[in-house]
């Protein structure tokens, strides 16, 4: 016995003198998760032209001789395949595409369910194949970040590095798609993690040159488009793309917000699941009768307008709208695929028929149309995702070319503006932003919303009165390194805030003030204790200041306390404390981890019988769990005593026939 434990531990001490540190081991990774991206969407793209194949050439040559109109039914064939398919093995889930890949990143490690991409990959390779107006980038995008999550999970990674991966894997995922390696490094930081920098950059830059490497080593170094080379003629032609960026920017919003219209409405048609994709195809189909060129991806078209070969303004506009509608249709319908490419499709349309509405009012500009259908995939992509340096990055190495980025970085800052104003969420947020999710620089934000100002707000601290001369003031500020303190009358009411750039201004005006009180800000922004972290800090964010002063509804003058930034810091812990014992709760929402087990969002219909019962009185099945009841923009942890009402959504951890009789419970009327 003791030379077998000898030997164990000999065995351990080489083990771990040996084995790679994590480090080495998120190298590792990052270039199989690289080296496997390329080799998957690559293989992705061969699926989709043998399915394109098989529906265009195989199906439609057998149905040409019947009828021409019967093209209209391959959509609707593979609508219903993409249906079973899904209905069988994916299932329901909580985000379409990116927004899911987001939403892990943020809150769950970056842990994702990697074993069910096969199955949504052949599904997105039928519907774009079959002729669905969905794109193929995110899907690719799925592909990398599944590898990176799957990889960083079997390497026994930190969440940290798992997120890191995930993010690498949709690098290499765009670089792949586009053959564009550099767009795909700056649409893992602006979208998956939501900053520019940070640890995961090197990570992130070795899997996207890896996957882009394998791709050029198979298809050549040409990007997705082959584009001519378009130059900038003159600044006389910047006032013409400052309009093709106020075009942009609402073409873009309107994108975003068709879609989650639709998408509604089919989730409130009452008919099978996996009988919407074919509805949604039927309409795709009816329409390609018309406009055979909003089938698919659309890249041939887009590829025409950057050639000059479709110049014809009304049948752009009318392939513009077309798209636009078709598009939504797919994806509300249940198709999976990408939200990326039909924006690029409608940039270009948008783009040439502008083009060539300037040729004609401008003629003696030299304007080359297709330059503007280019300008304008950068400027709506932008406007759609709220990413400007991937949609700058992304055509800048589709043209190689300098020359047209001026314009370019133009159209796509004003469209971005246009769209932030007329829709603050991109198209991949919006999603989040639904299910009560927002996140800024990879984090929730919404987070804040559970904590009040009363909770973590200053009581305790100094005033400056209006008595006081600015040089005492300045002592004190020294004194305590603050940076400003409030200001209060003889009768101890708030009057303002004496900050050290109060003092700075008076001081460069010339005029030597006497107290306080003549030169403090009177203007104020304050917070109330009632009120949540989150709502103050979007009001902090107004005017960029540091400290916030807390006062009672009744009597803004009644001074009960300070909110500052290091109270924010602090706050966020503790609202990350208290989300802890939810997540344990909810650790199959989180993580997604166990098989066969769904988590679905159920909301509690008016008029059901479970209104106005508590939670233990209520003939729950046994398999299942209730983990958290969202009621407007609070989170509750349910117990046996809370009472349910109506429009209450539960977040219910089921499996098997359970969750239909929670269905039956929250959504049956009592008559």
């Amino acid at each position: 016995m003791q030379t077998w434990s000898l030997t164990l531990g000999r065995l351990s001490r080489w083990l771990n003198r040996w084995w790679p540190s994590e480090s080495y081991m998120l190298v590792g990774a990052a270039l199989l998760v690289g080296l496997l991206s390329g080799v998957g969407v690559w293989l992705f793209k061969q699926l989709i032209d043998i399915v394109h194949w098989v529906a265009f050439d195989g199906i439609e040559g057998l149905l040409a001789p019947l009828s021409l109109g019967l093209v209209a039914i391959l959509p609707l064939l593979g609508g219903l395949v993409v249906g079973v398919t899904l209905r069988l093995f994916v299932g329901e889930e909580r985000h379409h595409g990116v927004a899911g890949i987001i939403e892990s990143v943020a809150l769950a490690g970056g842990r994702l369910r990697y074993w069910r991409t096969p199955a949504k990959i052949i599904a997105a390779a039928v519907s774009i194949g079959s002729g669905a107006s969905v794109g193929p980038e995110d899907p690719s995008v799925q592909i990398g970040a599944n590898l990176g999550s799957m990889f960083g999970r079997w390497f026994r990674l930190s969440d940290e590095r798992v997120r890191a991966l995930v993010a690498a894997g949709a690098a290499g995922g765009i670089a792949a798609a586009f053959n564009a390696p550099i767009a795909g490094v700056f649409f893992a930081l602006e979208i998956v993690l939501g900053e520019i920098g940070g640890g995961a950059f090197g990570i992130i830059v070795l899997a996207s040159v890896v996957s882009a490497v394998f791709t050029q080593a198979i298809v050549g170094p040409q990007p997705a488009f082959r584009v001519p080379a378009y130059a900038f003629h003159s600044a006389l032609e910047i006032p013409l793309y400052l309009g093709l960026g106020l075009l942009s920017g609402p073409i873009a919003a309107i994108y975003v917000r068709l879609l989650y219209v639709v998408s509604d409405f089919f989730h409130g048609w009452h008919i099978p699941r996996w009988l919407k994709p074919a509805c949604a195809g039927l309409a795709v189909g009816v329409t390609g009768l018309v406009f055979p060129q909003i089938f698919g991806v659309g890249y041939e078209t887009i590829e025409e307008i950057l050639g000059g070969v479709s110049q014809d303004a009304w049948l752009l506009i009318a392939l513009l709208l077309a798209k636009l509608i078709l598009t939504s249709v797919s994806i509300g319908g249940g198709f999976p695929g990408g939200v990326f490419a039909p924006s690029l499709f409608l940039g270009a349309t948008l783009g040439g028929a502008y083009g060539s509405a300037c040729v004609l009012i401008f003629p003696n500009l030299g304007i080359d149309p297709p330059a503007f259908a280019m300008v304008g995939m950068a400027a709506v992509l932008a406007g759609a995702v709220h990413a400007p340096l991937t949609a700058i990055i992304l055509l800048f190495e589709m043209t190689h070319d300098y020359r047209i980025i001026l314009p370019l970085m133009f159209a796509v800052v004003i469209s971005l503006f246009i769209s932030r104003c007329l829709q603050p969420d991109s198209v991949y947020m919006l999603g989040l932003v639904r299910k009560g999710i927002r996140i800024e620089r990879g984090r929730d934000v919404e987070v804040l919303d559970a904590i009040r100002v009363g909770e973590v707000m200053q009581t305790s601290f100094l005033t400056l009165r209006e008595s006081d001369s600015p040089d005492s003031a300045i002592d004190t500020l020294f004194r305590l390194r603050m940076h400003g303190l409030p200001v209060v009358d003889q009768t101890g009411q708030l009057a303002g805030i004496l900050t050290v750039s109060d003092v700075e201004t008076a001081q460069v005006d010339g005029e030597e003030p006497k107290t306080v009180g003549e030169i403090c800000t009177r203007d104020l922004l304050v917070a109330y204790p009632d009120e949540t972290l989150g709502m103050a800090l979007r009001r902090m964010s107004v005017r960029d200041v540091g400290r916030l002063p807390v006062v009672a509804r009744d009597d803004p003058r009644h001074l009960l306390g300070i909110l500052r930034r290091t109270d924010m810091i602090r706050a966020y812990d503790v609202a990350l404390t208290r989300r802890a014992t939810l997540r344990h709760r909810a650790q199959q929402v989180r993580l997604g981890m166990v098989g066969g087990v769904s988590v679905e969002e159920v909301t509690i219909e008016p008029g059901t019988s479970c209104i106005g019962q508590r939670m233990s009185e209520i003939p729950w099945p046994r398999d299942c769990v209730i983990a958290t009841v969202r009621r407007g923009q609070r989170l509750i942890i349910p117990r046996g005593d809370t009472v349910l009402q109506a429009g209450d959504i539960l977040a219910v951890v089921t499996e098997g026939e359970s969750r239909q009789v929670v269905r039956g419970i929250c959504e049956e009327s009592r008559n």
